[in-house]
């Protein structure tokens, strides 16, 4: 038989096999890239141009035009710094630690007190954005119900909106969100064994040095994963601060998801705003990779 008459191998079972399993993936590949990968490469693509909802006749290519001049304005780094600060105080130490505090309480406390406070926690955080949000802006209104109740305490009120509204809706986020946390570290907590614990005891330890040398390192991996789905979450809040303050007084509460509605919607800068999104999308990338590398999870 000549070479031109040879017949080529036919290809392994496997690699015939290759193709035909990604076919029941094929129609959420397609999905996911038609409504997800679609619109963010087009948002990329605005955020180099100058595009306008009103007052332009056509959208032109800028560049880095529109991140320049988000690092020199001094709004964007205001929002920044409060962005900071927000996440910091209503996620990082409110969420985290309330949620960690309940959950090993709940498990020392009775089965009404955990019924209880399960109802409550749970029921701020099922409750929508914009009807938590009202809640709490009649609690810290000037007439609202905190001052309310330091009146009748004969103590000193304020206006809680204007003299210190980043602690104001950094409060509600935390009232709203610690249910989230509450139920990682219950599943988590369940998870020790108890016998460890029981020895712990028996050698003497304290609740603290329980917490610290067996307890918080048992359950890193939550923490780790709390951490970084509630930083992310919290970074996108805008319903809650815009129905209690408008990102102010001034701009004294104006988180970056405010800012950047503002520039694109309120002042039409579709690029600009656009812009300051994908920078916020960045930081939120930034920490889950800090989370990540400082907790060692595994994904």
């Amino acid at each position: 038989m000549s070479g031109a008459d040879r017949v080529p191998p036919a290809p392994p079972a496997r690699a015939r096999a290759r193709p035909v399993r990604w076919l029941p993936l094929a129609p959420a590949t397609l999905l996911l890239l038609l409504f997800l990968a679609g619109p963010i490469g087009y948002c990329v693509y605005i955020a180099f141009t100058d595009m306008q909802l009103t007052g332009s006749s056509g959208t032109s290519f800028v560049g880095f035009a529109n991140f320049r001049r988000a690092f020199a304005d001094p709004g964007f780094r205001n929002a920044v710094w409060l962005t900071v600060v927000f996440t910091v105080l209503s996620s990082i130490v409110g969420q985290n630690t309330l949620g960690l505090a309940l959950a090993a309480l709940m498990r020392r406390a009775s089965r009404p007190v955990r019924t209880l406070t399960g109802t409550l926690v749970i029921a701020a955080w099922v409750l929508p954005e914009i009807v938590a949000a009202f809640l709490l802006y009649a609690f810290f209104r000037r007439e609202g119900t905190l001052n309310a109740v330091l009146r009748w305490l004969h103590l000193p009120t304020q206006n809680w909106l204007f003299g210190l509204p980043i602690l104001a809706v950094s409060f509600a986020n935390v009232w709203r969100g610690t249910a989230f946390s509450m139920l990682i570290y219950s599943a988590a907590l369940a998870e020790i064994p108890q016998e460890i614990t029981e020895a712990a005891e028996v050698d003497g330890a304290s609740g603290l040095r329980r917490l610290w040398h067996i307890t918080l390192p048992m359950i890193r991996r939550s923490i780790g994963t709390n951490l970084m789905l509630n930083t992310l979450q919290t970074l996108s809040v805008f319903g809650l601060i815009w129905a209690m303050t408008r990102g102010g007084p001034g701009r004294r509460s104006q988180t970056l998801p405010v800012f950047m509605y503002d520039q694109a919607f309120l002042k039409s800068l579709i690029g600009y705003g656009t812009a300051v999104a994908l920078l916020l999308l960045l930081v939120g990338a930034l920490f889950s990779v800090v989370y990540l590398r400082l907790m060692k999870v595994e994904v």
